[in-house]
């Protein structure tokens, strides 16, 4: 029969009483800074204002913004201890070196001061709640150097609120300091934002936040891995309360031993090597194996969408490292992260890495909204098989005009597709809005007689050379010249007046550069017929002929005197067909270079 609670009891073995255990408290309580100097990842923050402290320009508001649980609330408490901070044996003054508990410490700490006042404006919103706080602003602090107001989640408060608040914030009474903290700092309004000193609390870098937990397991006498901690410092996002309140439940989950397989299981993420094998078979075009380590992930409880994000985070992960090396050095990241992901950083290009990323990011949201997400997660990883290596179009018509794919050092342009290296898919894709992907299929090795676009009318030409956006040709074939014959590689053409002297030339180089075949441009005797300007221009005024007669067009003109029908345009036309009467006139385009 065990004994009352409360009392002491004899150990089994008739020795002295066993002690009374104190009550359990979490993490994020038991290490809660309670100075600058434990505040960690504010360094800026803590040198500003200890250098304002010591030059005495103390402030009358702060605001403190960041995101949840990045030590707000902390900071204020410190702030406002560091206000009224005052040795045990007297004397002193506003501080941020407080070696030691002063007279007011343990109770602003603990938010029982009589000074120290705490409101959260998310459940005290009105303009009342305000009035009650500048009705106490009168009076003088009881046994404090300042009454502090400390106002959390302060962009909550309502317009009418914020107006009250207005005049003390300009001129408090010298007794008087407001500390503010809010996680939305744009709902604050400007004219308040302007009488306070302003700090944006920074997410904490996980290595910080790794090296924090080791330190907090090392004094628990707790076994961590230090891949376990990496990942709890990761899915922190750069809270440190939320950091300690998993690593809470790590450890009791795994009995006082902090494994990493556990901590993944507790969160739901899959192995991030088995990630790691899961992206290198992507990019190597290998569906089948990919399908097979994502179903194995799945089956093993990984969340389809969880997946996804992990390999959105590690196709991150090596843009940095091509881009910033010195981030491969960051604690958090496991060792395979460190090793596996710098040797792939060093083969894939950043165009393979921004394509994949769009594709995961985009795919992200279809994956969560779908009723089957794994069957969503599964045809977004054959998409990115299928288009990780593709070279872009350009990349593709200069592989086909070297004369061979296997010449231009590329890398294999289908990943493990029915009848192996003798097609190649061509794709262009839509860009990051998802427009449909369009593909050329063309055989090899005679492509490169084939590739580039066909052109059969002048139009064709301007289109071609808007896709190339090459301005001066495309103003001066639209207004100068006038189409005699066109066939596969030659174009005869006369000029208008005004055309530039060396348009033949330039348009010759011009389009044997754009297509990959030799093009002959020629200067002909015959007048051709109208350039794409006139004739869009002789369109336009049938057009405006044909409306006029419409009966509510006439309707319009009878019922206002004097108007005109100054443009016609018709919506369903192609960008071939447009008025070029409006187009710009290309730069560089000066008298030297026209006809006279």
């Amino acid at each position: 029969m065990s004994d009352a609670p409360g009392k002491s009891a004899k150990a089994a073995n008739g020795g002295g009483p066993v002690e009374k255990r104190s009550p359990y408290r979490v993490l994020a309580r038991k290490y809660r800074p309670s100075t600058f100097e434990d505040l960690i990842g504010q360094d800026a923050m803590v040198k500003t204002l200890s250098n304002a402290f010591e030059g005495g320009r103390i402030a009358q508001a702060y605001m403190l913004s960041g995101v949840r649980g990045v030590g707000k609330t902390t900071t204020a408490r410190i702030l406002a201890r560091a206000l009224n901070y005052e040795p045990q044996q007297g004397g002193g003054g506003p501080t941020l070196h407080m070696a030691e508990m002063g007279k007011h410490c343990e109770a602003i700490i603990e938010s029982r001061h009589i000074d120290v006042i705490e409101m959260d404006a998310a459940s005290h919103t009105g303009i009342d709640d305000v009035r009650e706080i500048l009705d106490g602003v009168r009076y003088s602090p009881s046994i404090a150097r300042y009454k502090v107001y400390i106002i959390d989640e302060v962009h909550m408060l309502s317009d009418k609120a914020f107006n009250a608040f207005l005049k003390t914030l300009e001129e408090p009474p010298p007794h008087v300091k407001f500390i503010f903290a809010t996680t939305e700092i744009r709902k604050v309004p400007v004219t308040v934002l302007s009488r306070c000193q302003r700090f944006d609390l920074r997410r904490v870098d996980g290595d910080v936040i790794a090296r924090h937990l080791a330190q907090i397991c090392s004094k628990e006498n707790v076994k961590a891995d230090a891949e376990a901690l990496g990942i709890i410092a990761r899915a922190a996002e750069g809270s440190v309360r939320d950091a300690l309140s998993l690593l809470d439940q790590a450890i009791a989950h795994g009995e006082s031993r902090v494994k990493a397989d556990e901590v993944r299981g507790l969160l739901g993420l899959a192995d991030r090597a088995r990630v790691i094998d899961l992206f290198e078979a992507l990019m190597k075009g290998e569906i089948e194996s990919a399908l097979r380590e994502f179903r194995d992930q799945y089956d093993s409880g990984a969340d389809p969408s969880t997946i996804v994000a992990d390999l959105a985070d590690f196709t991150h992960l090596l843009t940095r490292f091509k881009l910033v090396p010195d981030s491969s050095s960051n604690a958090s990241l496991v060792e395979a992260e460190r090793v596996r992901g710098r040797e792939m950083a060093e083969k894939l290009s950043i165009r393979v890495l921004s394509r994949a990323w769009q594709m995961l990011s985009k795919g992200m949201l279809d994956v969560r909204a779908a009723e089957k997400s794994a069957q969503a997660a599964e045809m977004l990883l054959v998409r990115l098989a299928y288009a990780a290596d593709l070279p872009t179009p350009d990349e593709a018509l200069k592989m086909l005009q070297d004369g061979s794919q296997a010449g231009s050092g590329a890398p294999s342009t289908s990943p493990r597709s029915p009848g192996g290296g003798a097609r190649m898919m061509l794709a262009a894709e839509g860009g990051s809005r998802g427009a449909a992907a369009q593909a050329v299929s063309v055989s090899a090795p005679k492509a490169a007689a084939q590739a580039g676009p066909r052109l059969a009318t002048l139009e064709d030409v301007v289109a071609l050379a808007a896709a190339k956006r090459d301005l001066k040709i495309r103003h001066a074939v639209e207004n100068f010249v006038r189409l005699v014959r066109l066939e596969e590689g030659r174009l005869e053409i006369s000029l208008a007046g005004g055309g530039p002297k060396t348009l033949v030339g330039d348009l010759s180089a011009k389009l044997s550069e754009w297509t990959g075949r030799r093009w002959l441009v020629v200067l002909s005797a015959e007048s051709g017929g109208a350039t794409l300007v006139e004739s869009a221009l002789r369109k336009h005024d049938a057009m405006v002929r044909d409306v006029r007669h419409d009966p509510l067009v006439e309707a319009v003109l009878a019922r206002f005197p004097g108007a005109e029908i100054v443009r016609v345009k018709q919506n369903d036309l192609p960008e071939t067909e447009q008025n070029y009467s409006e187009i710009e006139p290309p730069p560089n385009l000066g008298d030297e270079d026209r006809e006279d």
